[in-house]
C-alpha cells in the first residue's frame, strides 16, 4: 500500500512494534538496515492474482530474510505496507509501518494473517484516496471500514493480533486483501479501473525513477 504521510522522525515515543508500545524506535527498523531491495511486482502478474500459501515452518533464516528485504523495499517505494507476493513470493506475509487515527505509528510483519471487519450493524465505511505500490502512481477512492483487526503469527510462530483503526485498519484490509490474489482495482467500477491504470500509465515510469533514487540513498 502506497503512503500519503510523512516519515516519522528519528525517534518517535508513539509507536507500536508487534503490537506492543515501545519508548523509542528508530525511522528505519533493524529489519530494513539487513535487507537487500527486491523488484516489486506490478498489476497482471500472475502471483498477484491467486491465494498464497500459508507458511507452515516458521523460525528459518529464510523468513527472516524475506522480512528483512520487504521492510526495505517498502521504505525505498515510500510504502505503509507491503505483501509478500509484491515482491514476487506467494507466501501469506505482510510487513507495514503505517499510523492510525490516533497519529499512533504501528510497525511490523505478520505471517497467515485472517482479517476480522466490524460486524455489519458496528460497521462504519470511509471512502479515502487509496494507492498501491504494485499499481505505481494511481490513487483512487476506495470504501473502506474504520476500524480491523488481523490474528497470525510472527516470524517465529508466536501468535499475534494487530488492531488498526483509520489508515492503518485500511492498510490491513489493503494488505489482506494481496494475501487473496487482490488489489484494490477489483473493488473498483469498471470505469474507475480503467482510470486507475491509465494513471500508471502516465506517471510508473516517475515513481521508478524515485525508487531507483531512494534505493541508492537507504542501500548504497
Amino acid at each position: 500500500m502506497s503512503v500519503r504521510h510523512e516519515r516519522p522522525g528519528p525517534v518517535d515515543r508513539r509507536v507500536r512494534v508487534q503490537g506492543l508500545p515501545v519508548d523509542t524506535f528508530p525511522a528505519l527498523p533493524p529489519e530494513a538496515e539487513r535487507g537487500a531491495v527486491r523488484r516489486i511486482t506490478v498489476v497482471g502478474e500472475e502471483v498477484l492474482s491467486r491465494p498464497c500459501r500459508e507458511v507452515t515452518t516458521f523460525g528459518t533464516p529464510e523468513l527472516s530474510a524475506l522480512i528483512d528485504d520487504m521492510f526495505l523495499t517498502m521504505y525505498v517505494a515510500d510504502g505503509a505496507g507491503l505483501a509478500a507476493n509484491q515482491v514476487g513470493v506467494s507466501l501469506s506475509l505482510f510487513v507495514y509501518d503505517c499510523p492510525d487515527e490516533g497519529g499512533i505509528r504501528h510497525v511490523g510483519h505478520i505471517v497467515n494473517p485472517v482479517l476480522e471487519l466490524p460486524d455489519p450493524g458496528d460497521r462504519r465505511l470511509v471512502e479515502d484516496a487509496e494507492g498501491c505500490l504494485s499499481v505505481p502512481g494511481a490513487a483512487m477512492e476506495v470504501p473502506r471500514t474504520d476500524r480491523a483487526v488481523v490474528r497470525g503469527f510472527d516470524k517465529d510462530g508466536g501468535p499475534l493480533v494487530i488492531e488498526g483503526t483509520g489508515y492503518f485498519a485500511r492498510c490491513l484490509q489493503h494488505e489482506a486483501d494481496h494475501l487473496l490474489g487482490h488489489t484494490y482495482l477489483d473493488r473498483l467500477s469498471k470505469r474507475d479501473r480503467k482510470d486507475a491504470l491509465r494513471q500508471m500509465e502516465e506517471r510508473h515510469e516517475d515513481v521508478f525513477a524515485r525508487r531507483a533514487l531512494k534505493a541508492a540513498q537507504l542501500n548504497p
